[in-house]
């Protein structure tokens, strides 16, 4: 009796001293570094003041304000309305055909940073494949108009994976009830489905405009003289001392994001109220437009898909060709002349983000079951905090990282230990949603019933609910681990030369005008996240296959 008492008291003891742990990372990876860059913008010769603040709005950079506004907005505004019209297709295509569209937006998401802009310099460039080669034309395709372009297409799948989650919020007898009171198709979808999406409509435009005002990488590679808000901050950042106006800068991108989180808040609010309800995505509709108006769905959804297979097959080719000359050359030089350097880049992206992404999955999960299932007093507000990381822009919680970690006694900048925690915290919220998720359809009943049979909490967790989380696990561990690969504005002012990763390396390659080898490195990064991916799946569904066997055995 004496022994399990004992016992009982260390499971106690150490569920607490997990929990502190918990809130002791969160402060100090995700709270210290936001609280520290914001500190560093208002400080001046080590003073309170607003200098920085002052700088950013004097007539010498208000160009560079509108600059950021109109690429952003309108950038935002055409992958949303592109995003509406995938989202929309799918509505009308049927329930088999949208778990197709589905999974070709999340295949073209799994793409390496910086192929868009490739692609677009290999076939619009001044010796562009189609310009120069096809055409003869030799054009100019840096400015603003090419900015717009590429951050649009690089938005669209995002904004349309946020549109799918909305469709399954739309209740299906709506729909019904007004075909049955004799609607037309276009009216059934301005008068119920457009509005339902409307929220969703709303997050999603705010989320791609500050993704796109806190994107720098676009712009210094096909922007030219064009400069926007992040440019300057990164080039700052990069080139001088001057941290604080580069804090500054990267704090005026933090509302339109609070302005998102808002929306997307709203979203989970609705979520929870109709979810209970059959979604329109369990059937096939039947919803007869004009053809016309078929046709201006249909055709930007179509075309997006083509431009995408494109991209990936311009990238594919230029990594094996040299068409530097308007026209496809055949080589493997790219191949044989990559330089060591880059291979070690290589091994450290996959190590980093590997333990990045067990680490995140981890804290993650025990943050959703101290919170979501055991609700404990105060870990809602841990839980909204592991969230701004992943709403607010990258480059400002980079600069985070370097405000926080650049001295002692926290002294983590140069270090393997800086990337990791970066990569970890800054996806943090996506395990958390998962397991929540997971939580949500679990009956409580069987954590009172381990607890009546003796077990402590912690022992519940282990084995009981661990099992029923290995989706949410292996689900979270890809994104994790994908999204870290491909990290660029989180981590550009942390990366130490001795230290650098593949995404980096890319990103030199690009600026340095050396496509080939960047193609070749893209397709490399494509190929090692593709097989990773594939292989967590492969295990994900002979678990599971084995789980069902399992099953039907003990029936």
């Amino acid at each position: 009796m004496e022994r399990r008492t004992l016992i009982r008291q260390t499971y106690k003891q150490f569920d607490k001293l997990i929990l502190l742990v918990l809130i002791g990372l969160v402060g100090l990876f995700i709270v210290y570094p936001i609280v520290s860059i914001v500190a560093f913008s208002f400080r001046s010769g080590g003073e309170f003041s607003l200098t920085h603040y002052q700088s950013i709005f004097s007539p010498a950079n208000r160009k560079l304000i509108w600059h950021s506004l109109w690429t952003a907005s309108s950038a935002a505004f055409f992958s949303t309305v592109v995003a509406v019209m995938i989202s929309l297709s799918a509505v009308l295509s049927g329930p088999r055909w949208q778990k197709g569209l589905e999974k070709a937006v999340m295949i073209s998401m799994i793409s390496p940073p910086f192929v868009s802009s490739l692609a677009f310099i290999i076939l619009f460039g001044r010796r562009g494949l189609i310009t120069y080669g096809l055409l003869g034309l030799s054009l100019n395709p840096y400015g603003p108009q090419s900015i717009v372009l590429l951050q649009a297409l690089g938005g669209i799948a995002f904004a349309s994976l946020l549109l799918f989650a909305n469709l399954e919020q739309i209740d299906l007898f709506q729909v019904l009830a007004s075909r049955d009171l004799g609607a037309k198709g276009q009216h059934t979808l301005k008068d119920i489905i457009f509005p339902a999406l409307r929220p969703g409509i709303l997050s999603a435009f705010f989320v791609l405009f500050t993704m796109n005002i806190a994107d720098f990488s676009t712009p210094i590679i096909v922007g030219g003289s064009f400069k926007t808000l992040a440019t300057e901050a990164y080039l700052i950042a990069v080139s001088t001392p001057n941290l604080g106006q580069a804090a500054a800068i990267s704090v005026l991108m933090v509302p339109s994001a609070l302005i998102a989180f808002y929306f997307y808040r709203r979203n989970m609010r609705l979520g929870q109220t109709i979810g209970a309800k059959r979604s329109i995505k369990d059937i096939d509709l039947g919803l007869r437009l004009p053809g016309w108006l078929r046709l201006i769905i249909f055709l930007p959804a179509i075309s997006y898909f083509i431009i995408t297979l494109l991209k990936y097959g311009v990238i594919l080719v230029s990594a094996f060709a040299n068409t530097s000359s308007g026209r496809i050359k055949w080589t493997l030089d790219y191949a044989r002349t990559l330089p060591p350097n880059n291979l070690a880049a290589i091994g450290r992206s996959v190590g980093y983000s590997l333990i990045a992404a067990l680490a995140a999955t981890i804290i993650g999960l025990l943050i959703s079951w101290y919170t979501h299932r055991r609700r404990l007093p105060l870990m809602e507000g841990v839980e909204f905090l592991t969230s701004l990381p992943y709403i607010i822009p990258g480059t400002f919680f980079g600069l985070g990282y370097v405000a926080a970690f650049s001295s002692q006694p926290l002294m983590l900048r140069g270090t393997a230990i800086i990337l990791i925690t970066n990569y970890c915290f800054r996806q943090l919220s996506v395990p958390i949603k998962a397991a929540n998720t997971t939580f949500s359809m679990l009956d409580r009943s069987i954590d009172r019933a381990a607890k009546d049979l003796g077990a402590s909490e912690l022992q519940t967790f282990w084995t009981v609910l661990l099992s029923p989380l290995r989706t949410a696990f292996i689900n979270s561990f890809i994104t994790v681990f994908t999204s870290s690969m491909m990290a660029v504005g989180a981590i550009a002012f942390i990366v130490s030369p001795g230290r650098t990763v593949a995404s980096m390396e890319l990103f030199r390659s690009v600026g340095q005008g050396r496509y080939g080898l960047a193609s070749f490195q893209a397709v490399l990064l494509i190929v090692i996240i593709f097989v990773f991916n594939l292989i967590l799946l492969l295990f994900k569904d002979r678990k599971g296959g084995r789980d069902v066997s399992r099953t039907k055995r003990s029936k």
